[in-house]
């Protein structure tokens, strides 16, 4: 009987062995699906899958592969790079070399000119517990242009950014 018993004991711990492997096999092969969203920064992130948080990435991908699109006017550049995703920007506004997004001084200037400062009165300089808001984003494709931006308190303005980033 102890013969048999063994046996069953030896199949019981392969039969085990063979689950828990199958079942990491499957685990490390998820993929998690993310959507669309707009980083901060302006930056969209365009809708992908990835492996799973915690595994590692089955993809053999060859080295980086830097894309160039062009319109007539804007140009931009996307470079993939293995395990990672696409980083795109908006090709509607123009960004410094740190990935910005460019401002016109003299947009500003000429807003203020136009509208006060709420608590002062002035049209130069700093206004106290305010700040220049666009009222579509720049990150959207929103105008650097006076007709786009209003006074928003700096509270709001805080408040506004937050509702901004993507969870």
């Amino acid at each position: 009987m102890s013969k048999y018993r063994s046996r069953s004991v030896t199949n019981f711990l392969l039969s085990l062995i063979l689950i828990l492997c199958a079942v990491s096999l499957s685990v490390a092969q998820k993929t998690v699906h993310v959507k669309t969203y707009t980083r901060k920064d302006g930056t969209v992130v365009h809708a992908h899958d990835r492996s799973a948080p915690g595994t590692k990435s089955s993809t053999n991908s060859a080295a980086s592969t830097p894309r160039t699109t062009s319109t007539s006017a804007v140009t931009t550049n996307t470079t993939v790079v293995p395990a990672t995703r696409p980083r795109t920007y908006s090709i509607t506004v123009a960004r410094d070399s740190q990935g910005r997004i460019k401002r016109s001084g003299s947009a500003k200037h000429a807003f203020m000119q136009t509208h006060p400062c709420p608590v002062t009165g002035a049209t130069s300089g700093k206004c106290p517990g305010y700040v220049i808001d666009h009222i579509q984003a720049l990150a959207v494709g929103g105008a650097d242009d006076p007709s786009n931006m209003q006074w928003q308190t700096k509270e709001a303005a805080k408040a506004k950014d937050r509702r901004r980033i993507p969870a």
